[in-house]
């Protein structure tokens, strides 16, 4: 039995991984937590070393920290319809708060400021504050120096050099900021942290202009998220879903981060730590999915632009079209390291940065990746002569290759099997492509991608049926259960209320469901290469009810899914996975999940309907 003991002191210092809001200008990001301290935030993108990573190590990571002195509880909401955090304070001396947000410039020179605005209002009484600005650049691992120069605190780097202006008075100490002002009932403070360059100089953000950038971002979500179609039942989650998934949308080239984080455990003081801050080809996909339905094309059209630069970019004779996960500037290198010089969050080590997955082969991407071309081509706008091109090579090689081991959806790290889920995923992608083909008249060898896509069905049927298990199983290998098989009749590989898929969902529900929880599957039947045990999968938790309301059983799917919307965080946000008491566990917040929350209430509106 695996025994994780941890320092008390360290412990103390880290706030639950839930206690967070995000915010961001679709470039990078930042968590604030409801004690008021930005503790992850990489400049000037997602992937950037860390400017703030005490998340990963309370001492050596660095934070902002914004607080009042003596704080009797703390509540956090986002400004309604937007990405604008605040975080309330409630002290003996009056009620205060904290705007959290990241302007989205319409200025492209003003774009690569990267400017994160803190503007601190008291509401009520008079509230004095404290603050502690200590970057640590480069993961805690570069040196900085601090000046003052035109009413700025410069903090200079290697790599990196950030401004920080305000209108109180800024104090030294060593090389971080500190500040101690007092506010009453209607006065505010602004802090404006800004990215310096070359061509981008210091500028100050008085009072005024933080308020006008307030409303300026304000309209910008607003009206994003007005595009949207969806006018059901769980309207207010689904938008905020819909906000997440924009949130970890990196403009430049309409890539999709997997989540805003890197290492944060699945395990506490486990090795299941990993990078999220690149674009799987599987999340990004479902997230077109996810974005398509609201009505959201413009995501959906930057997308598909980015994934015809990854195709073109693999025309080598014989070699496979994609792999399953880039940088989100595209670059395929995504050499995983440690960094052993950081504690990790509560102690949970290693903290990781890139992503040795990379190099795996997980062949139902292609699944996924076809399906949201398919989708895209029905409900944005036709596909165009190029990326058809491409897709149909995509189709071809494919067909010659199905038939291979691989790694699977959940990466393990336990060598290649021949996954039920991953056959399922080729069968969806060769399908997917026989219908944009006929639908729109296009060329393709359809005899040829039909019998392929027939001889993928018929080996589901015989080799992934257990007929010991009555149901369908993880790998061909074995009788293991797997709840990625919850896909099956989402994609149509099988009827809902078929005999088999209702065997299967019985098992699934007996073996891998604990309350509205799901686990992905059971790693001591299938050992995956990796020590120790995870929470359920919120991803799981969301194709579970999505299965349930399509096999007939609506009520049994409303019930899952309104528990499942109380392991939420206080703001509607998840991360991976959840513990056994409830704990939000695994990288935050992930696009995965929150796009498995968009669909299942979708149809799960359609089927009370």
């Amino acid at each position: 039995m695996e025994t994780f003991v941890s320092d008390s002191r360290a412990t103390a210092d880290y706030l639950p991984i839930a206690d967070h809001g995000v915010i961001g200008d679709l470039r990078t990001c930042a968590l604030v937590g409801t004690d008021g301290t930005i503790d992850w935030y990489c400049c000037p993108r997602f992937d950037s070393p860390s400017v703030f990573a005490s998340i990963l190590d309370a001492r050596r990571g660095g934070r902002f920290a914004l607080h009042p002195e003596d704080v009797i509880r703390s509540k956090q909401l986002y400004f309604p319809d937007t990405n604008i955090l605040i975080t309330r304070f409630f002290t003996a001396g009056g009620v205060a708060e904290v705007q959290d947000f990241m302007p989205i410039m319409g200025d492209v020179r003003e774009v690569e400021r990267h400017r994160l605005v803190r503007r601190v209002v008291c509401t009520r009484g008079s509230v004095p504050f404290v603050v502690e600005v200590a970057p640590r650049f480069d993961y805690g691992r570069e040196q900085h120096k601090l000046r003052f120069e035109g009413g700025h605190a410069v903090f200079e780097g290697e790599s990196l050099t950030l401004a920080l202006s305000a209108t109180v008075r800024l104090d030294q100490s060593d090389q971080d900021v500190t500040a101690r002002f007092v506010l009453r009932e209607g006065e505010t403070a602004p802090f404006v942290l800004d990215r310096l360059t070359s061509s981008i100089v210091p500028r100050v953000c008085p009072t005024r202009e933080a308020e006008m950038l307030f409303r300026q971002t304000v309209q910008f979500w607003r009206s994003w998220l007005a595009q949207s179609r969806y006018a059901g039942r769980w309207r207010e989650v689904v938008h905020r879903s819909a906000l997440v998934l924009k949130l970890l949308t990196y403009a430049p080239t309409g890539a999709i981060v997997a989540a805003a984080t890197t290492s944060l455990p699945e395990k506490l003081g486990g090795e299941r730590n990993w990078d999220y801050r690149h674009t799987w080809l599987r999340d990004a996909a479902f997230s077109v999915y996810a974005l398509l339905r609201l009505g959201f094309t413009q995501e959906a059209q930057a997308f598909m632009g980015w994934l015809g630069d990854r195709l073109r970019d693999h025309r080598g004779p014989g070699a496979e079209p994609l792999q399953i996960m880039y940088g989100i500037d595209g670059r395929a290198d995504l050499a995983e390291s440690e960094l052993t010089h950081l504690q990790g969050y509560r102690g949970s080590a290693p903290v990781r940065i890139g992503n040795s997955a990379a190099a795996q082969r997980q062949l139902d991407i292609y699944g996924e990746l076809i399906d949201s071309v398919y989708l895209y081509n029905k409900y944005g706008e036709p596909i165009g002569i190029d990326l058809w091109d491409d897709l149909t090579r995509t189709v071809d090689w494919l067909c010659e290759h199905w038939d291979q081991a691989d790694e699977g959806i959940w990466e393990t790290r336990g060598g290649p099997k021949h996954f039920t889920y991953t056959r399922v995923l080729s069968w969806v992608a060769i399908e997917r492509a026989i219908r944009i083909a006929r639908q729109r008249g296009l060329p393709a060898n359809e005899p040829h991608w039909a019998r392929q896509r027939d001889a993928i069905y018929r080996q589901v049927l015989s080799n992934g049926w257990s007929r010991d298990r009555q149901a369908f199983v993880q790998h061909y290998e074995d009788d293991v259960l797997d709840a990625s098989l919850l896909i099956m009749p989402l994609v149509k590989f099988v009827a809902p209320t078929d005999s088999r898929w209702l065997a299967t969902l019985d098992a699934i529900s007996s073996d891998l469901v604990s309350d509205s929880l799901v686990y992905r599957y059971d790693p001591d039947a299938s050992p995956d290469g990796l020590r120790g045990h995870e929470g359920t999968m919120s991803l799981c938790s969301f194709w579970y009810v999505e299965a349930l309301a399509r096999a007939g059983r609506v009520e049994d799917a409303r019930l899952v899914f309104d528990k499942m919307l109380t392991y939420a965080n206080h703001l509607g946000l998840y991360s991976e996975q959840i513990g056994t008491t409830g704990e939000q566990l695994g990288n935050f917040p992930q696009a995965f999940t929150h796009l498995a929350l968009i669909s299942a209430a979708y149809n799960l509106d359609r089927a009370l309907k």
